[in-house]
C-alpha cells in the first residue's frame, strides 16, 4: 500500500509553508530518517526526514511552490514490492478522500497539487480545457498567486499538467491584459489606459523609476501581518530612560579575564539579558501578557532576543533568564545566534517568550522606539553607549551612557509599573555586583 508524506506543521502556529527544496525525485529509493526535503517556515528552514522505507512514486508538489498548506500531501512512497505505477494518488489535502458520486468518471480522477515538470511527460496528447464538470478551474496554487499577481485570466488560459491542470510555466509571460469581452469593451479600454498609474495609497513600482521585483520570503510575510497587527491593535506607550555603564564596563573587563582560560567571553548584551530578567523577577507586573478578559502572570522570564538575519528578523528566546548566570546566558545567546544565522533554529527556540529585547547599540544606534511582538507585553529597545556629559554630585563629568526605551501594551501594563521596571533595570546596569548574588 502507498504511503503519503504530507506537509508537517514545524511549530504550533504555522499554517503554511514553503517547500523549498526536494533532496530526492521521483524513483529514488529512501530510508526512515533520509533527509527528503527542506521546508521554509516564518522562523527558519528546517529539513524532513522520511518516515517509512519506500520509492519515491510521485512528487506532487514542486520545488519553490509556497503557502503549502499543513496537511496537504506533498509526495507518495510505494512500499516494497509496489509498482509505482499502481500507486494511487488520494485527492489533494487529504489521505483517502473518495470523490462525490454525482462527478464523472473523469472529474473525480485524483490530481496532484503542484507536480514538478519532470513528471509530465513530453510528446503528450493536446492540452484539454481547465474546466471540469463544474466549470472550476484547475490550477496549482503557485499558479494561481502569478495569475492574481500579474492580472491574468485564468478562464482564458490552456493547462499543460495533469488533467489540464493550470501549472506555473502556464501563466509566466503571459499578457497581463484581461480578456475583452464586446459588451465589457469601453469600460475594459479605459481601465487599461490607466493600468501604469500609481495612485496615492496604491503599491506598485512608479514608471519612471528602475526598480527590480523580488517575492517576499515567507519570514518578511509573517513579519508584516505581525507587527502591521501589533501598531494597530495595540495601544503602545513608552518610557526612556539613561543608563551609566562606566561600574559595568570594569565589572565586565574582570569577569573576562577570569573566563579567558575557558575561552568564554562576556557580551554588554549578556548584562542587559541578566538585568532585565532580575528585573522582571523584581517587579512582576511587567512581566505579564494582556489576553482578552484575564491576564497571565508568567513566574519566569523567558527573554526573546532580536537576532537579525538575512531576509528578516527572528527572536530566539533565552529560557529561564532570571535563574542562569551571565556565563551561561551568554552561551545561549551564542548558540541561539549561530542557529538563527544557519536557519536551523527549531520551533523549542523561538517559541513563546515573557519580553523581548532590540539591541541596535553595536549599530552606533543612539536611541530608538521597538514594536511590540504580540502577544508578549513590552519589549526594551536599546541603544549605544557612548561618552556623554553628566552632573555628579553638583559638577559636570563625562560618563558611558547608554538610552533605552520601553514599549508598553498599555491594556496590561500601565506607566507606573513600566517606570518601576526601568528603575529596577538601571539599578542592576549600574551596580553590576548585585547581578552576581
Amino acid at each position: 500500500m502507498s504511503i503519503e508524506i504530507f506537509m508537517p506543521a514545524l511549530s504550533p502556529t504555522m499554517e503554511k509553508g514553503t517547500l523549498a527544496k526536494w533532496h530526492v525525485k521521483e524513483g529514488d529509493t529512501v530510508e526512515s530518517g533520509d533527509i527528503i526535503a527542506e521546508i521554509e517556515t516564518d522562523k527558519a528552514t528546517m529539513e524532513v526526514e522520511s518516515i517509512d522505507d519506500g520509492t519515491v512514486a510521485r512528487i506532487l508538489v514542486a520545488e519553490g511552490s509556497e503557502d503549502v498548506p499543513v496537511g496537504e500531501v506533498i509526495a507518495v512512497l510505494a512500499e516494497d514490492g509496489e509498482a509505482t505505477a499502481d500507486v494511487k494518488i488520494s485527492a489533494p489535502g487529504t489521505a483517502t478522500a473518495p470523490a462525490p458520486a454525482a462527478k464523472s468518471a473523469a472529474a473525480s480522477k485524483p490530481e496532484p497539487t503542484a507536480p514538478i515538470a519532470a513528471a509530465v511527460p513530453t510528446g503528450s496528447a493536446a492540452p484539454v480545457s481547465v474546466s471540469d464538470a463544474s466549470d472550476r478551474i484547475k490550477a496549482s496554487p503557485l499558479a494561481k498567486r502569478i495569475a492574481k499577481q500579474s492580472g491574468i485570466d485564468l478562464a482564458n488560459v490552456t493547462g499543460s499538467g495533469p488533467h489540464g491542470r493550470i501549472v506555473k510555466r502556464d501563466v509566466e509571460g503571459k499578457s497581463t491584459t484581461p480578456a475583452i469581452t464586446p459588451s465589457a469593451a469601453p469600460e475594459a479600454a479605459a481601465a487599461s489606459s490607466s493600468a501604469t498609474v500609481v495612485t496615492a495609497g496604491e503599491y506598485g513600482p512608479h514608471a519612471d523609476i528602475p526598480f527590480r521585483e523580488e517575492r517576499l520570503s515567507g519570514m518578511r510575510k509573517v513579519i508584516a501581518k505581525r507587527l502591521s497587527e501589533s501598531k494597530q491593535t495595540v495601544p503602545h506607550f513608552y518610557l526612556t530612560i539613561d543608563c551609566e555603564l562606566d561600574a559595568l564596563m570594569v565589572q565586565r573587563k574582570e569577569l573576562n579575564y577570569t573566563l579567558a582560560e575557558s575561552g568564554g567571553k562576556l557580551s554588554v548584551n549578556d548584562f542587559i539579558i541578566r538585568a532585565v530578567a532580575l528585573a522582571l523577577k523584581k517587579v512582576p507586573a511587567a512581566n505579564v501578557q494582556f489576553a482578552g478578559d484575564k491576564m497571565y502572570w508568567y513566574e519566569r522570564a523567558d527573554i526573546s532576543v532580536a537576532v537579525a538575519v538575512e531576509g528578516g528578523l527572528v527572536t530566539p528566546v533565552v529560557r529561564g533568564a532570571d535563574s542562569k548566570g551571565l556565563a551561561e546566558i551568554s552561551a545561549d545567546v551564542k548558540s541561539l545566534a549561530a542557529k538563527a544565522h544557519d536557519g536551523k533554529l527549531m520551533p523549542e527556540d523561538y517559541a513563546g517568550g515573557t519580553f523581548s529585547i532590540s539591541n541596535l547599540g553595536m549599530h552606533g544606534i543612539k536611541e530608538f522606539s521597538a514594536v511590540i511582538n504580540p502577544p508578549q507585553g513590552a519589549i526594551l529597545a536599546v541603544g549605544t553607549g557612548s561618552p556623554r556629559p553628566v552632573v555628579k554630585e553638583g559638577a559636570l563629568a563625562v560618563a558611558t551612557v547608554m538610552t533605552c526605551t520601553l514599549s508598553c501594551d498599555h491594556r496590561a501594563i500601565d506607566g507606573a509599573v513600566g517606570a518601576e521596571f526601568l528603575a529596577a533595570f538601571k539599578a542592576y546596569l549600574e551596580h553590576p555586583l548585585t547581578m552576581l548574588l
